[in-house]
Parts: C-alpha cells; sequence; structure tokens
C-alpha cells in the first residue's frame, strides 16, 4: 500500500466484482487511499485503489494528506501524514463502503508545530464497492455547529474545527445513519468530542449533532477516541460513545453545564434541539467518581470504545455495557440506569474492579467470556456468570480472578483482540502484538525513539498470535515461530483488531496487509 494502515481490513463474500464473483478486502490508509483486493488470491489482485483526494472524490486542487507537524504538538503520534485513520464501515445492502478523509492545502509556514495556517479538510465518502467511484450525492465537507461557550467566542457557537480534530474512531451505521465521531490531535487544545450523523442514503444531509462539552473552558476537551473502535449501537437504535479527559460539570454541587468528559453517553436519535446539538438526546450517562483524577492525570476513560453485552435473559440488568480505559477499570454498566455521577464511590453501577493496566481498544466478547490485554499485561479472559448478571467472585464488592491468561505480556499500546470460532465451539482468539509500534519499543531504553521519523531501532513487526479461547496459556502459533522469517508481518501500528473470515487472518501493517492461512499438507 502507499501509506500506513491505521484502518481494520473490512471482508465482503461473495461480490460481484472484476471478473466473476470474489470475496473482497478493503483497506484506507493514512496516504487517502482506499483498496479493493481479492481476499484470496496468491499473488495478490488488486481491483482498484481510489485516490479520495482527486476531483472524482471531491479534491480540490493542491491538496494532500495532513503533514503531521501541521496539527497536534508535533509528538508524531501519527506520522508522516494523516489521511484514513478511523476504521469504515460498508452497507452490504447497497455495496457502500463510508469512510472519512483528513487533508490540506498548507498555508505559507506549514511545518512548523505551532497549528500554522491553511485550509484543512474532513469529507465523509460514500463509495461504491465494486467500482471505486463515490455515490451519488457525496462526499460531503464535515462542517458541524452548536449552541455554546467552550471556544470563548462572544457569538455563543462552537465550531468543528478540522484542523484541531481528528477522526480517530471507527465508523457506524445504524438506521440508515452514518455515525462520525471526533477527538484531537495529540490532545492539542482546543477541541471537543463530536458525534455527527448523516443520512446513509445521501451523505450531504447532516441529521445529528452531538458535542460532548459545548460550555467548558479551554476548549473543554472531552474527545471520542476509542482508540480504533467504534461507537456501539444497541437493538433500539441508541448509540454509545465514551469520552476522554474532559470538562465535567454534571455531578453534585456542579454547574450545570452538559459537559460530559470521561462519561460513557448513551444517544437516543430524537426529533428537535438538545442543550448538546441536534436530533441526538443524552438518554442516561456514567461517570466514575474519580472523574477529576482522570481529568488531571489525563487516565481516559474514553481511551477504550464501549461494547454492548448481548441481552440478558436473567441476573441484575437485561441489557449490559463493558468499558475500559486508561485506568485498567471495567465497568460493567446497566444500560438502562447508568448511574449518572456518585461523587464516593462507583457502587451505583451493577460492578466495577480494577484488573489490568491503562487500556487503549475494544475487548472481544465471546461466549460469556470478555478478552483483553492492558499495556503492560498479559491476555486475560474473564468469565461472565448470565444468571447473576456479573462477573463472578464472592463476597462482593470484590474482584474476580481471570479464568485465564497468557503467557505473554503485551506492552503499550496492549490488545484488541478478536475472536473466531465454528459457532460455539473451537474458538480461537487473535491478538495483535503493536509493542514495536514506535515510541514504547523495547529498545527505547537504549535508543531515543521519540523523534520523527523512529528511528529503525524503535520499530519492528506486528506480531499475530492465536490461542486457545478456552485456555489463554494454550498459544497455537505465532508469526515469530516459522525459520527465516517466513510469517513475519509488516511494522506494526497502533490500535488495530486483527479480521477472520473465511479461514484467513488479515493484519494492517504501516507498509502492507497481511494475510494468513492454513499452509497446505
Amino acid at each position: 500500500m502507499d501509506g500506513a494502515a491505521y484502518t481494520q481490513p473490512l471482508w465482503v463474500p461473495g461480490l460481484s466484482i472484476g471478473v466473476g464473483t470474489h470475496n473482497v478486502v478493503f483497506v484506507a490508509t493514512q496516504h487517502d487511499s482506499l483498496y479493493a483486493f481479492d481476499a484470496d488470491t496468491s499473488p495478490c489482485v488488486t481491483y482498484w485503489k481510489a485516490n479520495l483526494l482527486d476531483t472524482l472524490h471531491g479534491g480540490t486542487s493542491g491538496e494532500r494528506p495532513v503533514v503531521w507537524t501541521d496539527v497536534g504538538y508535533c509528538y508524531g503520534d501519527i506520522y508522516p501524514e494523516a489521511g484514513v485513520t478511523g476504521t469504515p464501515v460498508i452497507d452490504p445492502l447497497t455495496n457502500t463502503i463510508y469512510l472519512v478523509s483528513a487533508s490540506e492545502i498548507p498555508g505559507a509556514s506549514s511545518g512548523n508545530c505551532s497549528l500554522p495556517p491553511g485550509s484543512y479538510y474532513h469529507r465523509l465518502h460514500a463509495v461504491d464497492i465494486t467500482t471505486g467511484n463515490e455515490q451519488p450525492n457525496a462526499p460531503v465537507t464535515i462542517a458541524a455547529q452548536v449552541a455554546g461557550t467552550g471556544d470563548g467566542s462572544s457569538g455563543g457557537m462552537v465550531t468543528f474545527s478540522s484542523q484541531l480534530h481528528h477522526q480517530r474512531s471507527g465508523l457506524a451505521l445504524s438506521n440508515g445513519v452514518v455515525y462520525v465521531a471526533f477527538a484531537a490531535h495529540e490532545d492539542a487544545t482546543p477541541y471537543h468530542g463530536w458525534l455527527l450523523g448523516y443520512n446513509a442514503a445521501s451523505v450531504k444531509q447532516q441529521l445529528s449533532v452531538f458535542n460532548t462539552t459545548p460550555n467548558g473552558i479551554r476548549g473543554s476537551d472531552g474527545g471520542i477516541w476509542g482508540g480504533g473502535g467504534a461507537p456501539a449501537v444497541d437493538g433500539f437504535g441508541d448509540v454509545y460513545v465514551s469520552t476522554g479527559n474532559g470538562v465535567f460539570d454534571q455531578g453534585s454541587g456542579m454547574s450545570l453545564d452538559n459537559d460530559y468528559g470521561d462519561s460513557v453517553l448513551r444517544l437516543n436519535p430524537v426529533a428537535g434541539n438538545t442543550p448538546n446539538g441536534a436530533n441526538l438526546a443524552l438518554a442516561g450517562w456514567f461517570t466514575p467518581y474519580d472523574e477529576s483524577a482522570l481529568e488531571q492525570n489525563d487516565t481516559d476513560l474514553g481511551s477504550g470504545a464501549p461494547i454492548v453485552l448481548p441481552d440478558q435473559t436473567s441476573g441484575l440488568a437485561p441489557h449490559l455495557l463493558v468499558q475500559l480505559g486508561k485506568e485498567g477499570v471495567i465497568y460493567l454498566i446497566d444500560r438502562d440506569n447508568m448511574g449518572q455521577f456518585q461523587p464516593s464511590n462507583n457502587n451505583q453501577i451493577v460492578q466495577y474492579f480494577g484488573a489490568t493496566g491503562g487500556f487503549w481498544g475494544t475487548p472481544a466478547f465471546w461466549q460469556n467470556n470478555l478478552y483483553f490485554a492492558g499495556a503492560g499485561d498479559v491476555l486475560k479472559q474473564f468469565s461472565f456468570d448470565p444468571t447473576t448478571g456479573q462477573f463472578p467472585c464472592t463476597p462482593q464488592p470484590c474482584s474476580p480472578s481471570p479464568a485465564s491468561q497468557s503467557n505473554q505480556v503485551y506492552g503499550f499500546p496492549d490488545v484488541s483482540p478478536s475472536v473466531s470460532s465454528q459457532g460455539p465451539s473451537n474458538g480461537i482468539v487473535w491478538a495483535i502484538d503493536a509493542g514495536l509500534y514506535g515510541y514504547t519499543s523495547p529498545n527505547a531504553g537504549t535508543t531515543n525513539c521519540y523523534q520523527v521519523p523512529v528511528p529503525a531501532a524503535c520499530t519492528g513487526p506486528a506480531i499475530l498470535h492465536a490461542y486457545n479461547a478456552a485456555n489463554l496459556a494454550t498459544e497455537y502459533w505465532n508469526s515469530t515461530q516459522a525459520a527465516s522469517n517466513r510469517d513475519r508481518a509488516g511494522n506494526a501500528v497502533k490500535f488495530v483488531p486483527p479480521t477472520i473470515a473465511n479461514g484467513k487472518v488479515y493484519v494492517s501493517t504501516r507498509t502492507e496487509v497481511d494475510v494468513y492461512g492454513l499452509l497446505p499438507n
């Protein structure tokens, strides 16, 4: 590929494309390119490649992917360019893939790490997956505005800025609405968390806007990060997002200004204006009792993405949600009564306990088991008891012990695992060790890794692991075991889960998509 892929590969079966019908994998890059690859053929077949910045995809003369020194604090979190970061979403009924590009027309003083002048764009694209062409009424340049004082403007309006915001989370599609979430580049203020909804049939029509912190000081923060995960949607069409460090003022004794930093939010599609925007109303929320410490220490609750558990027929609550973040605490929340804020503890929710190092990403849930690895920790399996509706331990309150764990320790940026199985049997947990992605490489103690480009000693391949889902101590295979680097992947990127389909595993890297499968006998 022509750039790093921070997007999870998306797989579509039986697509009429090229000559015949094929399984196809779609991957987008930070160079603002979108690829359609044959999912099975070796050597690789590329059916089409779309340049999301050309005129056919809404681009203008002089546009290019965003240079890393033109946004953020110049940490090089994403370098050397930022294009497509959030994983797209596909509607198989219309053969449309939705994704967001980032681009700029640089100003005269571009590249000096001080938010230089220029023109910056985010566009929501709706691309035909059979041709790579834009669908009618696409793309749309993203813009938004809500009433509020968070930007310190006298006009009482908070306006979306493409230069200050980053589309980190994956996209979600629900009931004909494409949801797009935003946070910041490297926490560079001022910024907000935004969730925007667009008509899937005509993305030029914006249907809803929600700003997480419209009235706080210094921009208010409260980004929707999710570490590569996406907003979750329940069976009723309500959307769940979690926010990072930012202003929170909805607790007892606080001025109620509708700012929700470090919170899990349940958003209900409605008609009309709301205190945080339009057509998305806050139907419930949870904020940890130590939110002030989370804010001060940059220990974002929203570094991880929420997951909605299957509906329960017994236990304490039928509708549950799990959230993990940088604090390393598992929160089990009743979606119908999320608990809001309690200043002394979190006893208003179903369960919470410390279980891991900081977490960035999305856990996996399979057959009443939760799987994840925090930074500096092993991959763990926690068993959920559907009879009681909790992760079991006695007496309460207590911290459950893992049902199993791996022998491998995962450094930052931890693991967002995926599970494959044959129905309820033969589960395999697939996990990518991305510890060699850059600054936190094991070689960082002897080499100055905190520079761009990252020195060769501080970068290395993604490592794919396969574990027995019933006992993580049993590792079936990993991509370092074969002789002569036969299974070696491309260099690692952060926050990307593997995709498993049709007997193959797909892994995004800095230079390529690697495809793994059973060797012939």
